[in-house]
């Protein structure tokens, strides 16, 4: 969905139309923006940002509070429209799922005929627009779906995969976030093209053993989207475990101040992501990154499950301040709940 929760607020409301919104946050009060508008995004911003940073970029930026009852409404609906053409719908979040429509229900040959239908369908039944990618596997389906927003749909054919790929910025692949985009062009890595001759040694275990040491497990991931592959399926019952949200910091962070700051808006995306799914979680786990890459995690498991911003900060900042910091810089802060009751 193109800009889903700031699309239904101006839906919702004319004279919100046209004009810069965010759902969430306050520019009175320390918070984060959960959604911009089409019409924010062109002052640069974006969710997750500070309130405070977002209003600085536009004065006259409108704040909303979010409406999720409202959201998952609609989701369901739009949910119900992928069930026309096939059973197989992984949803990602209220506004995304993956949809195999290999074999589907209505016997259509090409999957961008279906594509157009349910964008054509969403808009009439909820007068909301979509973005549809199209292709072989998840990676590039994604990527397809990021190329021509808003109410765009991109088809990346078979024989072309490996051409995208290629020519794709590093920085544009799901996956790659910004710090690892910029620990990869200091490794001369700029385009899928360079990612692959990276991964392209004489023997593929030499190559792959590259990427895993300077990338841990995630090389293996790399290693496979360089060549376009990505085998992993629409998971139509897939069980959510947990519910986080980590923050890789453009510059590396030496001030403790700083870093609870940060820590406490990535609780409060934690809280949101939350009350999207109408769950709670009994095991906390805060994920620190050094600036040498090195990685930890802590966690702490309650009796009762929890949901509130107070808590998820205060527990994490307990974590937090049980690690030694003397002398270290942090480049990523994440929290992340787990043994989540009544998850969706």
């Amino acid at each position: 969905m193109d800009a889903f929760y700031a699309s239904v607020e101006q839906r919702d409301n004319p004279s919100y139309r046209g004009k810069p919104l965010v759902v969430g946050g306050s520019p009175n009060q320390r918070g984060v923006v959960a959604a911009a508008s089409y019409e924010a995004r062109k002052f640069g911003i974006h969710s997750a940002m500070p309130s405070v940073t977002a209003i600085a970029k536009c004065p006259g930026l409108i704040f909303v509070r979010p409406r999720f009852d409202v959201y998952r409404e609609i989701s369901t609906s739009i949910h119900a429209i992928f069930k026309r053409y096939t059973n197989l719908v992984e949803g990602v979040a209220l506004d995304e799922a993956y949809l195999d429509v290999t074999e589907n229900k209505q016997n259509i040959t090409y999957a961008s005929t279906i594509a157009r239908h349910i964008k054509t369908a969403i808009f009439q039944e909820t007068q909301l627009t979509a973005t549809a990618g199209v292709s072989i596997n998840k990676f590039l389906a994604k990527m397809a779906s990021g190329q021509n927003k808003p109410n765009g749909l991109t088809v990346i054919l078979p024989e072309d995969a490996i051409a995208f790929v290629e020519k794709l910025p590093i920085e544009k692949f799901h996956g790659i976030g910004e710090v690892t985009a910029a620990k990869m062009h200091s490794l001369g890595i700029h385009t899928g093209a360079d990612l692959k001759e990276r991964s392209s040694l004489t023997l593929p275990q030499a190559s792959l053993t590259d990427l895993t040491h300077h990338f841990g497990k995630a090389g293996h991931y790399y290693y496979k989207i360089a060549r376009a592959e990505d085998d992993r399926p629409v998971e139509a019952n897939r069980v959510r475990k947990s519910i986080g949200a980590e923050t890789s910091f453009a510059s590396d962070l030496s001030d403790v101040g700083q870093m609870l700051q940060e820590l406490e808006q990535i609780a409060q995306i934690v809280e949101q992501r939350l009350e999207q799914h109408e769950t709670r979680g009994r095991t906390l786990t805060l994920k620190v990154k050094f600036s040498d890459y090195q990685q930890l995690t802590r966690s702490k498991t309650i009796l009762a499950p929890i949901s509130e911003l107070d808590t998820i900060f205060e527990i994490a900042k307990t974590l937090f301040e049980s690690i030694d910091l003397e002398n270290r810089n942090i480049r990523l802060l994440g929290i992340s709940l787990s043994n989540l009751d009544n998850a969706k």
